[in-house]
């Protein structure tokens, strides 16, 4: 949690939520929450993503998504890439950085579940929850 203000200060909003995971080789990821903004504007949010790489197991996890250089809620409504490692054996916890243009997310989980390996991905925040990834 401290590298993660050391290296981009303070966020303008954060995500608290939920998710789940599962991966064997190729990997899926859907998680929902709620956007609060440094205005106050609470927007509910939904995600889902594909991912690729030497990552086995399954997990869930609660979320936290730290928010930066966001301008308007619904610049999260977006596909946000990045790359993921993650290790749980019985609990584990992990941080994560997704950019796309100048918005970064930077979602940190804290779950149960057994995973190992590191992946390459995106994120797709949507207004309605889908099973699509894509």
């Amino acid at each position: 949690m401290e590298y993660t203000f050391q290296r981009s200060g303070r966020p303008n909003g954060y995500i608290i939520g939920e998710e789940a995971g599962g991966a064997f080789v190729a990997g899926l990821r859907y998680g929902e929450g709620t956007l609060h903004t440094a205005s106050g504007q609470q927007v509910r949010v939904f995600w889902q993503g594909p991912s690729l790489g030497y990552d086995f197991g399954a997990e869930g996890s609660k979320t936290m998504v730290l928010v930066y250089n966001l301008r308007d809620p619904n610049q999260i409504y977006n596909k946000f890439a990045g790359v993921d490692g993650s290790a749980y054996l019985v609990g584990g916890v992990g941080v994560t950085y997704l950019a796309r243009d100048d918005l970064v997310l930077a979602p940190i989980r804290s779950g149960v579940g057994l995973r190992l390996g590191a992946n390459v991905g995106y994120l797709k925040y949507t207004r309605q929850p889908t099973w699509n990834p894509f």
